[in-house]
């Protein structure tokens, strides 16, 4: 038996080292030199303008400094530079789904409307709110520092998003590790000692000896107990190793519910050696059976199958007439894992009456 006491406290001390790690994570190279070249051209920016007199040819026609021509130029840049923020930050969600190139080509086209339309908002408000002109030299000026500034903003942005994006990684990794830290401590609190739940199906098998179904059912019965027990430490198991779980499960079910329940698995040789979180696939075929109506006139049926790139759980749905003990976090609880484990998001459907699974195997 394992020592609940010392399980626990090497857990929670490879979580402290881990959240320790993290925390001081190094900031990568590439954004590091992005950032030292933007702070040089922007130093280095003023020294240009002085090499070509531009700074002595423009102070000519620069216009009056005014209470109403500063706080104009104020407002107008508090403005745009929130909306570019805004659109670089908060509103990419709305394309994030779209492919890296998309992505990029939709982030430029957005800049540019926003800043075109800036630029044209300025040249007509200027003179109507300040009462005077602007000269076109300064205007190439203003505008060109205003470019560089929204350049900066995006990159700023982009930044901004990786660090909520790491943060909110780290965050929910370590909320996972604590859940999982709880749930192997309540384990090992309530663990049975394997050995005396053998030893009572080995003594139930000499009871009924005589009865070649019952016998099958308590086989299956202790291959299951023991599969969940060796999977304990491992996250992953191939999808060989899941279907003959799932073989020994379904025998139990259709003991039960013998014919009115019946299952066709059609999967690939070449997806058995593939890896899946475990527990995925008889999960779902014990959400069919649980939120299904199965009886005489009602049979339900199950098919798990492999395509080019899932492995497919469905069923005819056939809602239940009676109350359903459930919890509703078993898909949920599958969709993380999956996302964790795997990088993977698993598709579920809800058409034509039919309840669809895929897992993604490639």
């Amino acid at each position: 038996m394992l020592n609940p006491v010392n399980s626990y406290a090497n857990a929670k001390n490879e979580y402290v080292n881990t959240f320790f790690v993290l925390g001081f994570k190094k900031v990568k190279q590439p954004v590091l030199r992005a950032i030292a070249l933007i702070v040089a051209v922007l130093l280095t920016l003023p020294r240009v303008l002085s090499m070509f007199n531009i700074v002595e040819q423009l102070t000519e026609s620069f216009t009056a400094a005014t209470i109403n021509d500063i706080v104009f130029r104020f407002v107008f840049l508090a403005f745009f530079y929130w909306a570019v923020l805004q659109c670089n930050t908060n509103l990419r969600f709305l394309y994030e789904s779209y492919s890296t190139l998309v992505r990029y080509l939709l982030t430029i086209l957005l800049n540019i409307i926003l800043f075109s339309g800036a630029i044209l908002l300025f040249a007509y408000l200027y003179p109507v709110l300040t009462e005077q002109s602007m000269h076109k030299s300064e205007q190439g000026l203003v505008y060109f520092v205003y470019f560089i500034i929204l350049l900066i903003l995006i990159f700023v942005s982009r930044v901004l998003r990786y660090q909520i994006i790491h943060k909110d990684d780290i965050i929910q990794n370590e909320l996972l590790k604590q859940q999982k830290l709880h749930a192997e401590l309540a384990a090992l609190k309530n663990q049975i000692n394997p050995h005396f739940l053998f030893n009572s199906l080995n003594s139930l098998n000499t009871l009924v000896r005589d009865n070649r179904e019952a016998i099958t059912f308590v086989n299956k019965l202790s291959f299951m107990y023991r599969y969940i027990l060796q999977s304990g430490n491992q996250d992953l198991a191939t999808v060989q190793e899941e279907l003959e779980f799932l073989e020994s499960y379904v025998h139990l079910i259709k003991t039960r519910y013998r014919d009115r329940f019946t299952i066709t698995i059609d999967v690939e040789d070449q997806w058995m050696n593939t890896k899946v979180p475990i527990l995925a696939i008889q999960l779902l075929v014990e959400n069919a059976v649980k939120h299904n109506e199965i009886s005489e006139n009602l049979p339900l049926h199950v098919r798990v199958f492999s395509t080019e790139k899932h492995l497919v759980v469905e069923n005819k749905i056939q809602p239940r007439n009676t109350f359903v003990d459930s919890t509703g976090n078993g898909l949920v609880n599958l969709k993380k894992r999956y996302f964790l484990l795997k990088n993977r998001q698993i598709v579920i459907t809800n058409k034509n009456k039919v309840f669809r699974v895929k897992l993604p195997l490639n």
